[in-house]
């Protein structure tokens, strides 16, 4: 828990038992793209040791570790230029208070996350009744509260589109998994950062978040709380023929692999992702 009154994790927020075969890996998948699995969750380091940014801030209780890894990447000195929320769950905010009282940068989100960022709105409640495997039936202990970071720099994302700190990348409004859930986008080389809006590994199942079993799906079922713009949002995305995508969840992707995978996601969007019953399902048909 953070010292600051006015600067914490959110009331319900623990650390959650769950690990996979790539905890603790960083992987570099650009010259200036890193990303490191905490957990069962990814974050991303973009850019060199003068300047770089962190998208995203992984599990509960994980602030140290995330400045560690990031101080393996770019120097004991590291600390970026701005940080990047693609979205404010649990998963994606996990060490962000903590990391704020070491370095007071600025914190970028979509304005349709700020409620759940300045502790004014929590998420709904995980849908244990969502059809999936065991981490949906179990997600009832995923915190879902907001945490509060009115009193750091917190701001909204250009309206033009831009993204601080990453020159040549753009920001996607991809809703759906979350209100303001954001992807970001390079098109000079054509890199997705994701986050959940698509993620490339059943996140539901307990044995395939374990190992990693590579395969492109839509975003978490027992969180996600609007269906049909969350397909919208994968349209998006794969009109933008990413050729090498970086989830919030699961492994790197690249190539024809990941160019048929979003067709099909795309194509098959309501056997793949859309549950057949959960209290955010309305009418599968």
């Amino acid at each position: 828990m953070a010292t600051n009154p006015h600067l914490h994790q959110s009331k319900d927020d623990k650390f959650i038992p769950m690990t996979s075969i790539s905890t603790g890996q960083i992987k570099q998948v650009r010259p200036d793209v890193y990303y490191y699995t905490n957990q069962i969750v990814n974050f991303a380091l973009v850019g060199n040791a003068s300047h770089w940014v962190l998208v995203d801030a992984g599990m509960p209780k994980s602030a140290q570790e995330i400045m560690d890894v990031a101080k393996g990447v770019f120097g004991s000195m590291a600390r970026p230029a701005a940080i990047i929320l693609t979205h404010g769950h649990f998963d994606h905010v996990g060490g962000l208070a903590g990391i704020l009282e070491a370095w007071h940068v600025p914190v970028y989100a979509h304005p349709l996350e700020f409620p759940f960022l300045t502790g004014k709105m929590a998420y709904p409640e995980p849908d244990v009744t969502v059809e999936g495997g065991m981490l949906a039936k179990i997600s009832s202990i995923y915190p879902h509260e907001p945490i509060d970071i009115s009193s750091a720099n917190l701001q909204l994302l250009p309206e033009d589109g831009s993204v601080p700190g990453m020159p040549g990348w753009g920001w996607v409004f991809t809703p759906g998994h979350s209100p303001g859930h954001v992807a970001l986008f390079r098109e000079a080389d054509r890199t997705l950062i994701s986050g959940d809006a698509v993620i490339t590994v059943k996140q539901d199942s307990f044995y395939k978040v374990l190992m990693q079993t590579e395969e492109v799906q839509g975003p978490p079922r027992y969180l996600t709380t609007d269906w049909q713009a969350a397909w919208e949002s994968v349209r998006k995305l794969e009109a933008l023929r990413p050729d090498l995508i970086v989830p919030g969840h699961g492994q790197y992707m690249q190539g024809e692999a990941l160019t048929r995978g979003l067709r099909r996601l795309v194509e098959e969007f309501q056997i793949i992702a859309i549950p057949d019953h959960g209290k955010f399902v309305q009418g599968k048909k």
